[in-house]
């Protein structure tokens, strides 16, 4: 199998660079910076180059929609116009919504509130809005937070304030999440590629089962078995000191708090039921102890 990749240098494009090269197949990195063509011929493009959700809110609009939208129009114009079958884009769940009160589904109408989830919107209307040749497949992954070994991010900040013995200050929020292994969305990606039969659409892509960051803060003190306090502060007073973490640009500002204490469950039955499987290969628990785990070889 013949693979070409968009934002291979990625944490995303790494793991799946590395994992397709072990299955023997060809990688092919496509940097979309300055002048660019897309390859004629491939089993498969996977789509992961865009401008991720800034956290501290530094980026413009138009950023977000020369990146997102406008780079993933053009690349699936020369897809359309090419001898490869499948295109694999990488949108994200806050493409629809940014707050869920329920269980995310593919069937939920979109509203995304931010221009990142604007952005990945528009590139998938655009991406529906094609009529395919009868023999191309198009497949839009819309994938939870992703974590792995080599990950940055909140997991990272959450390991280093536990084996400091720091206090957990947000028990208060009692919260569910989905999560989604580096391990799990390598399977899923090349199950897709591999089965012929699975249809083009939508794909929600999480771990099968729901935590609370309260429950992660105990797991990663079961990974460097230490005890770890869980602080019942007022919710109240917590939002405040958030506020003025957006003013003065300290590590726990408001969006950093509605990233660790939001409910946000997504569900991943339609990838299962097309796979025609119950579990995927790696538990919650398991891919988060993995990549915990390999913080401290850092």
């Amino acid at each position: 199998m013949e693979i070409i990749i968009t934002g291979a240098s990625g944490f995303v494009g790494q793991n799946l660079s590395k994992y397709f090269s072990d299955e023997k197949s060809k990688v092919s990195a496509l940097s979309m910076r300055d002048e660019w063509s897309c390859p004629d011929k491939a089993d498969a493009i996977i789509h992961l180059a865009g401008k991720a959700h800034d956290t501290e809110n530094t980026s413009s609009d138009d950023e977000y929609f020369t990146i997102n939208t406008d780079l993933t129009r053009k690349i699936f114009d020369e897809f359309i116009n090419s001898d490869i079958k499948d295109f694999i884009y990488f949108s994200s769940v806050k493409a629809v919504a940014d707050e869920v009160n329920d269980i995310l589904d593919e069937n939920q109408l979109a509203k995304p509130k931010t221009s990142y989830g604007k952005s990945k919107l528009k590139a998938e209307e655009y991406l529906l809005s094609k009529t395919l040749p009868e023999e191309k497949r198009v497949f839009i992954i819309r994938p939870c937070m992703i974590h792995g070994p080599g990950n940055k991010g909140n997991l990272n900040l959450l390991y280093k304030m536990v084996k400091k013995g720091i206090p957990w200050p947000l028990a208060a929020f009692d919260n569910e999440r989905s999560f989604l292994s580096i391990d799990n969305l390598n399977f899923l990606i090349a199950e897709i590629l591999k089965n012929k039969e699975i249809k083009s659409g939508i794909y929600n892509f999480a771990d099968d089962d729901f935590l609370s960051t309260n429950e992660l803060i105990e797991i990663i003190s079961e990974v460097l078995e230490k005890k770890t306090r869980q602080l019942k502060i007022n919710k109240f007073i917590i939002i405040f000191f958030s506020k003025i973490g957006d003013k003065l640009n300290l590590s726990l500002n408001s969006e950093r708090l509605k990233k660790l204490t939001e409910n946000y469950k997504v569900s991943n039955q339609k990838i299962k039921q097309q796979l025609n499987i119950r579990h995927l290969p790696m538990s919650t628990k398991e891919g988060l102890i993995k990549t915990i785990k390999s913080f401290e070889h850092k």
